[in-house]
């Protein structure tokens, strides 16, 4: 039993290279072909897009978690006016990162530059 154990292992060690020899690895194609392109400006861009994706998608969950909050008070008039105070805050962070997005909008369309061009709005129109 051991025997045969030692001699699968023997048979792996010498297989695994030939395996390995038969994997192509190529850098020619579509792979690689956007960090050619890189830029100061498209890496300011993709950051700023990040970012208030991120700060979005935490205020909505912070919304969330307060309406959460406001059903599980159970009436307690504490627990429901921090409830409320925090879906407040949710609704104020939420406008600010609209009106940001908004205002960096409106000054890509006055001057004709290209700061966020990496988030679109979704619509329910087909292809």
């Amino acid at each position: 039993m051991i025997q045969k154990i030692v001699n699968q292992i023997k048979f792996a060690a010498i297989a695994a290279p030939v395996y390995a020899q038969e994997i192509n690895i190529t850098t020619k194609g579509d792979n690689f072909s956007n960090l050619e392109n890189l830029t100061v400006a498209g890496i300011v861009s993709g950051a700023i897009s990040l970012i208030m994706l991120v700060v979005a998608l935490v205020f909505f969950f912070m919304l969330v978690l307060g309406g959460l909050r406001w059903v599980m008070s159970e009436g307690d008039e504490k627990n429901v006016t921090n409830a409320r105070n925090q879906i407040t805050n949710a609704l104020i962070g939420l406008a600010i990162v609209f009106a940001a997005w908004a205002i960096v909008k409106l000054i890509e369309t006055i001057f004709g530059i290209s700061i966020i061009s990496g988030i679109s709005i979704p619509t329910l129109q087909g292809n």
